[in-house]
């Protein structure tokens, strides 16, 4: 343990912080997974909600320094990839 008063504080702080970016992490995670579902469902009201919350909760996730920038842009386009197929898939059927 620290014993300068600063060097405690950093420790609370990095506790602090610690708790916020695993609750934003697994926010990001079960919007990802939530949109997976959706499309893996075919119910297009929910695909499309689904897309704009994963897409922004990616790009929300870049902006608290969660992940990369980089990671956001190719999770974004994986995002549109499998949208796009399952809005074809249900427009064939």
């Amino acid at each position: 343990m620290p014993n300068i008063k600063s060097a405690k504080k950093r420790v609370r702080t990095i506790e602090n912080r610690t708790v916020r970016n695993s609750a934003r992490r697994s926010a990001l995670r079960t919007a990802l997974k939530r949109f997976d579902a959706a499309a893996e469902a075919g119910d297009q009201e929910k695909l499309n909600s689904a897309f704009m919350v994963a897409v922004k909760k990616v790009d929300k996730a870049v902006v608290y320094g969660l992940i990369h920038k980089n990671k956001a842009a190719r999770k974004k386009s994986q995002l549109q990839r499998r949208y796009d197929q399952a809005v074809n898939a249900s427009n064939a059927s």
